[in-house]
């Protein structure tokens, strides 16, 4: 005789796990796209923006390494150093980047608009906001003191290195669910603006939301997104959309603003007992 026991938790959601570039602070996800390639410059080699943009939301050393391991980018180093990139290398990459991005963010430190009133809304739902972000401490602090001084402090914020992996592991956003003290994991929901933090949310057993508009995925500043013509900002959101759904996410919204009656529907599911 065998036996098969399931629980589902069908209960309210406790918590929301915050990207911070491209979601809640830096419309357009900027200050570590221009680190990045100024880094590469310092060392010789040129890269584009769409080579620095594509591993977006990982932590920043393994960011790096994946630059590096883009056959073009390889190609490019080999025929100036003379060697293809190394560890070492990235070591060297990581030293020029962080003082150049440690610089540079608080120029880009401001809260996307609607993101302040979203993060009110949450917690007047009593849900504990977390954070997550591919950037080390020592930038995190940075952003964190601005983003404070404009209204938007979470309740916790778990920075690259400070878990034995980054994303697209799980660890980041379980930790954050550790310090919070919530559980459990599928009454939590994952938002951010890269196909990584999709990732995140979804190894971590979370529902995920993904923002197409104001983050890496456009990749514009907010004054230059809103100079486009209509036509052009519907091509750009619809390919962010595709790619952001295609990295699993279970929604996508155009900001962190339209996040919120998606709670309501991910409520309503958890109730009848689906999991993410």
């Amino acid at each position: 005789m065998s036996h098969t026991y399931t629980r589902r938790y069908t209960g309210p959601l406790r918590a929301v796990i915050l990207d911070w570039a491209g979601t809640t602070v830096d419309f357009g996800c900027l200050a570590p796209a221009a680190a990045f390639m100024e880094a590469f410059r310092q060392s010789g080699v040129e890269i584009t923006l769409e080579q620095a943009r594509a591993p977006m939301g990982m932590a920043k050393w393994h960011h790096i390494q994946a630059i590096t391991r883009m056959p073009a980018v390889a190609a490019a180093w080999t025929g100036r150093h003379g060697a293809a990139p190394g560890d070492a290398d990235v070591d060297a990459l990581y030293e020029r980047f962080l003082p150049l991005q440690v610089s540079v963010v608080g120029e880009h430190a401001g809260l996307i608009p609607g993101a302040a009133e979203a993060v009110a809304a949450m917690r007047a739902r009593g849900l504990r906001i977390g954070s997550t972000t591919g950037y080390p401490r020592v930038v995190m602090d940075v952003v964190a003191a601005a983003a404070a001084r404009q209204g938007y402090e979470p309740d916790c914020t778990v920075c690259a290195g400070e878990t034995p992996l980054g994303r697209p592991g799980p660890f980041m956003a379980l930790k954050c669910l550790i310090e919070l003290s919530v559980s459990p994991v599928e009454a939590c929901v994952k938002i951010g603006d890269t196909t990584v933090d999709v990732e995140e949310g979804l190894n971590a057993g979370m529902w995920t939301i993904a923002v197409a508009d104001t983050g890496n995925e456009v990749g514009l500043p907010l004054d230059a997104w809103q100079a486009l013509d209509a036509g052009r900002r519907a091509a750009l959101s619809a390919a962010a959309v595709d790619r952001l759904r295609r990295a699993g996410a279970h929604y996508v919204v155009p900001s962190l603003a339209e996040a919120l009656p998606l709670l309501d529907a991910i409520e309503a599911r958890l109730a009848r007992g689906e999991k993410p």
